[in-house]
């Protein structure tokens, strides 16, 4: 099923902090812990160093079991490395920020329309 997705105007870091619980502060936009620690993801400045993240965020039809896989399949198939959040109505999906351009034309070569 296609999907209509947006880009998400901020820019986001992804961290790993292995000794953490919970994060310092709550500047975070999502948290995954695990038995090797929290991974955090927060916004970043557009100029921040390391590795910088682009967010794809849609609304997909209710009760889709596949809208994630439908959004990622395509990015896996490009080799386009992807963070999945999911939430209660959508999934947030980020891609390496110097990768947007070929995850957008990957994800409209299988029919999805992307605003950016």
């Amino acid at each position: 099923m296609t999907q209509h997705l947006g880009v998400v105007p901020s820019v986001f870091a992804v961290e790993h902090l292995p000794h953490a619980t919970f994060p310092e502060d709550d500047e975070w936009i999502a948290l995954v812990r695990a038995p090797e620690g929290l991974t955090v993801v927060r916004e970043t400045w557009p100029t921040g160093s390391g590795e910088r993240w682009v967010g794809l965020y849609g609304k997909a039809a209710k009760h889709n079991v596949r809208a994630l896989a439908d959004i990622v399949a395509p990015l896996a198939d490009a080799e386009i490395a992807v963070f999945a959040a999911s939430t209660f109505h959508a999934d947030l999906v980020l891609v390496p920020e110097h990768r947007l351009k070929e995850a957008v034309a990957a994800l409209e070569a299988e029919g999805h329309r992307v605003d950016m």
